[in-house]
């Protein structure tokens, strides 16, 4: 009789979760397990420090294959999505010869913006298309509302004229009346009109099951400092005030819920990302059933997803493209159809040639060496990433029923609920990057000292973006960078020292070794976010000596580093010497000698409990570099 085989791991005993609990708490030595352990996420729930398989036991989807409904799991049976770039159309006879040279270097979509002041004719977009073989590269066409019509029937026209097949066209038309709503106050026309448009547009691409017409972009969320929740929520509120209005109008649900795309904006927090865009499909798909399709392939959701414009910078911008690159992955790995990478310097200039090529090259590598496009759902039966999913699919149907509660998308939109909700999340958000509890890497944190703007900048790059007409409806959404506020005092500095000095900060390092090489570093990183000259030392014997090299390097700023204990004795003393020839500060903020160092003259304090940004505005004040 054959042996029978032996399970791997069947001999060790299994680990209950109340045993690895008691375990913590005994590594913990008393300290409180959940402030140490349990991250408080700004999503609204809370992540554990470890997941079992216990954790997946009520998640009843984990059984479906991918392709099925709810389609948490992907809405194809493989992981293959389209690799995008967008084209600005200034010229069209150069944005043809674009899109011609990158299609040959591995683009399968194309994505157009149009010249909102320009009227476009059959033949402008036919030579705009020359060459393009529509039945192997998804087309899509970025412009204002007021040209969705005729972009879409020339369009059409085409396809016919050709004589393409119509089960091969993929692509489509950015008609988004509520995100025009969002951004600018009001409906680009009456409320009824905006809607009636979508369903002649839905009407127009009646034989083209590949293509979009009518776009819910939750990026706008995203880009305006929204949580993932948030931008879950609010863009499935609006998804679903498209599905209410156009079944109102005698549409039924298989033509208007597969005519539908959802673009998202994709950004850092890496697992929390993944899970958003599984989440998505698996609460779409569910909002979808009950409206009553005749196929469950009517319930997926179309997703396009666009790297984020919230956490790039203008200093230190390569650090972009490693933002981009896990972004990219969140999304790849979540199973999205299509995928736009943005340039590293998009946010800031005109992409040059090279950042388009690097952009262009990090979907290719992702797809060409890292194989994700042939692994399905590679996040799927992950402890971690399907309880993120849940708990994320969770508190964003609850916002969602809430938005609901308030009257649907647009009732909620002109009663301030949905801005309302953003604006305490990017409030939220801003103190933690000015207090740099949150990182942006090269701006409030680690900045390249050698990176310095001395040209001339466009202003809007520091500022929201607003487009709101004069009499808006509602307050509307700015669209903004978690770093502008960080980079418009930076580049103050650069204007200020094309015709100043720039100001210079000088460790005054003295004493405990440990203590003030740590308070150096701290202090250095500190005001090289500002832009200042940092002046770092290993150390002085005695403190009239760094006072004496300070101001031999005409140093505006001279930090005190040392520890707690020696600050008595050596402040008062440095303060005396420094006058009014320079600001004193002390690096750290010893809380039983404040008074004491106050009255010897010390007015600035910095530690990991300050706001920083404030701190440097402050500094920027008394400089006299506020001005630039």
């Amino acid at each position: 009789m054959a042996e029978k085989k032996r399970k791997l791991f069947e001999d060790f005993p299994a680990v209950p979760a109340e045993q690895w609990e008691e375990k913590i708490r005994q590594d913990l030595k008393g300290a409180d397990y959940e402030k140490k352990l349990v991250w408080k996420t700004g999503e609204g729930f809370q992540v554990k420090p470890y997941y079992r398989a216990e954790d997946l036991q009520d998640k009843k989807y984990l059984e479906v294959v991918p392709g099925a409904f709810p389609f948490v799991r992907g809405n194809h049976p493989n992981n293959n999505w389209y690799v995008r770039q967008d084209i600005r159309v200034d010229d069209i006879g150069e944005a043809n010869k674009k899109a011609l040279d990158i299609l040959m270097k591995g683009i399968d979509s194309l994505g157009f913006t149009l010249n909102g002041r320009k009227e476009y004719a059959k033949q402008d977009i036919d030579r705009l298309l020359k060459n393009i073989f529509a039945e192997i590269v998804e087309l899509n066409f970025d412009c204002l509302p007021g040209l969705a019509k005729n972009i879409t029937q020339i369009f059409y026209d085409l396809v016919v004229q050709y004589n393409r097949d119509f089960q091969k066209i993929h692509g489509s038309v950015n008609y988004e009346p509520l995100g025009y709503l969002v951004l600018r106050g009001e409906f680009f026309r009456s409320m009824k009109e905006s809607f009636d448009l979508a369903g002649e547009l839905i009407d127009i691409v009646h034989h083209f099951p590949g293509f979009t017409v009518v776009s819910v972009n939750g990026y706008h969320y995203h880009n305006s400092g929204a949580s993932i929740v948030e931008e879950l929520a609010f863009s499935l509120a609006e998804g679903t005030e498209y599905l209410t209005q156009l079944t109102e109008r005698n549409f039924s649900i298989d033509r208007v819920a597969p005519n539908l795309k959802f673009n998202f904006g994709t950004g850092s927090n890496y697992f929390m990302e993944i899970a958003k865009f599984r989440a998505a499909r698996m609460l779409w798909a569910n909002i979808v059933k009950a409206y009553g399709p005749s196929k469950e392939e009517h319930t997926r959701m179309n997703i396009h997803a666009v790297t984020s414009d919230w956490n790039k910078t203008l200093y230190d911008p390569y650090v972009n493209m490693l933002r981009t690159t896990t972004e990219a992955m969140s999304a790849v790995i979540a199973g999205i159809d299509s995928l736009t990478v943005k340039p590293f310097n998009a946010v800031f200039e005109k992409p040059s040639e090279f950042s388009e090529r690097i952009a262009r090259n990090q979907q290719l590598l992702l797809k060409e060496e890292s194989y994700l496009d042939k692994v399905t759902d590679p996040a799927g039966g992950s402890y971690y990433i399907e309880s993120l999913t849940d708990s994320i699919a969770s508190e964003a149907w609850k916002l969602f029923l809430e938005t609901e509660s308030e009257g649907g998308f647009i009732e909620a939109f002109k009663q301030g609920f949905i801005q309302e909700k953003i604006k305490q999340t990017a409030a939220r958000r801003d103190e933690a990057i000015a207090r740099r509890r949150e990182s942006i890497l090269g701006t409030n944190q680690y900045p390249d000292c050698d990176d310095r703007i001395e040209r001339m900048v466009d202003a809007g790059v520091f500022q929201p973006m607003d487009l709101s007409t004069d009499n808006p409806l509602a307050e509307t959404l700015k669209p903004y960078r978690g770093s502008q506020a960080f980079e418009r005092l930076r580049y103050q500095t650069d204007q200020y020292a094309l015709e100043q000095k720039r100001p210079r900060a000088f460790m005054l390092t003295h004493g405990n070794l440990a203590m003030r090489l740590a308070r150096a570093r701290f202090s250095g990183n500190f005001f090289a976010c500002a832009g200042y000259d940092i002046i770092d030392n290993l150390g002085f014997d005695t403190p009239a000596h760094g006072v004496q090299a300070a101001f031999e390097q005409e140093a505006d700023i001279i930090v005190i580093c040392s520890s707690d204990e020696e600050y008595p004795e050596i402040v008062p003393e440095i303060v005396k010497a420094i006058g009014n020839k320079a600001i004193p500060v002390v690096a750290g903020y010893p809380e039983k000698q404040i008074g004491d160092l106050e009255k010897a003259g010390v007015k600035h304090f910095i530690h990991l409990r300050s706001n920083v940004l404030e701190s440097l505005q402050g500094f920027q004040k008394e400089l006299g570099v506020a001005n630039h």
